[in-house]
């Protein structure tokens, strides 16, 4: 079983407060006037309080301008009744998401609204709105929703950048855990440039480390930056009780604003590519066989960049054993010892640039220049 949790699904539960009563006591020395009654007695003095710090003062406002713009999201499955035959809409769960422009789209995590057949939005003052999915891209874990609101728009997220986070700066984090609506939590970026294969087999790169209290429900909420800007999206928990335990990923800011507004122009995701065919289970056993750090290039596509380029693939010889073509071993300078790393470097080109592939080639290192397609 997987230790990292998402954490947008919350599943509706009721929320059971235990309320501490006072023991019955027969004590006569409490007895008033011949009753059993308690003196409520005289309340203490109350000390008044100095003034806030700059720093409380600082999130409060923070907290007051932001919370607008994140909105709270629940979906709907659709379930057939075995014996009458009907299908009913039931709820499948919650999550938070935040408002991304000014034309009503909604960013949240693609798992919220996976399988889902219909999705709300709830903005902070209470208004429900039926969401339009726009587009969604499953590689990075973000989908975008759109509704309609004619009047009082809530404002979008201040953009930000996570190429120049600092670990140890302070965050904030947005959203509704356990389906509680606009609940604030606070921590540090613990960590940069995390990865992590999610619950569905998704290999993520470039994530953010946070301690930032992050439970079921927080997902797709927004991570902002002291200066109050969107500087990632809340998406995964290590946990092994499904609960938070001081470590929290999000997507950065960064790839949020490069995949955005490809989802809202396109309904989908166009990733840049080699030309090439790589599996990340055949390239874990040939590290194994042969103690091959990289990645191998299984295929390459006819006509493609990479065919131009002259990259060789593996072969198959009659007896089976297996003969490594190419090993990619560097983008553009940056080592690359996986599959989800070679594409974490290449998504952060656009199709059509140029990039440098450093080869292991029957021993020796080439470098070797092409251009990045589009992939499908």
């Amino acid at each position: 079983m997987s230790i990292f949790h998402h954490h947008a699904v919350t599943k509706p539960v009721g929320l059971l407060l235990m309320l501490l009563m006072p023991l019955a006591v027969s004590n006569p020395s409490f007895a008033l006037n011949g009753t059993s009654a308690i003196p409520s007695g005289t309340p203490r003095a109350i000390m008044p309080r100095g003034e806030l710090t700059a720093d409380e003062r600082s999130t409060i406002e923070l907290f007051e301008k932001a919370k607008n713009s994140v909105a709270y999201i629940s979906t709907l499955e659709k379930v057939l009744d075995p014996w009458s035959r009907n299908i009913f809409s039931v709820p499948r769960g919650t999550g938070s998401g935040f408002i991304w422009d000014e034309k009503g789209h909604v960013v949240t995590n693609y798992h919220v609204i996976q399988q889902a057949a219909e999705a709300q939005v709830r903005l902070a003052d209470g208004r429900d709105f039926k969401a339009k999915l726009v587009g969604a891209s499953p590689a990075h874990d973000l989908a975008v929703l759109k509704i309609v609101v004619d009047l009082k728009a809530p404002p979008p997220v201040p953009i930000g950048t996570s190429h120049d986070l600092s670990v140890g700066q302070k965050v904030l984090a947005i959203g509704n855990p356990f389906g509680l609506d606009l609940t604030l939590t606070t921590g540090i970026v613990s960590a940069l440039d995390r990865s992590l294969t999610e619950e569905n087999g998704v290999f993520i790169e470039h994530l953010i480390q946070t301690d930032a209290a992050i439970n079921p429900g927080n997902s797709g909420g927004p991570l902002l930056d002291s200066s109050g800007r969107l500087i990632g999206i809340n998406t995964a928990i290590y946990s092994t009780s499904g609960s938070s335990s001081g470590i929290g990923f999000a997507v950065p800011v960064d790839t949020i604003n490069r995949v955005v507004p490809q989802l809202i122009a396109q309904g989908k995701y166009i990733r840049p590519v080699l030309g090439i065919q790589v599996d990340e289970g055949l390239n874990k056993a040939a590290a194994r066989q042969f103690g091959i750090d990289g990645v191998l290039v299984l295929k390459v596509n006819p006509g493609s960049p990479a065919d131009a380029a002259g990259l060789k693939s593996a072969t198959i010889n009659p007896d089976g054993s297996f003969v490594p073509g190419d090993i990619i071993k560097a983008v553009d300078g940056k080592p690359v010892d996986g599959v989800g790393k070679l594409f974490g470097i290449l998504d952060e080109h656009q199709v059509g640039d140029s990039v440098t592939l450093r080869l292991l080639r029957k021993g020796e290192s080439v470098d070797v220049p092409l251009k990045l397609q589009a992939g499908n």
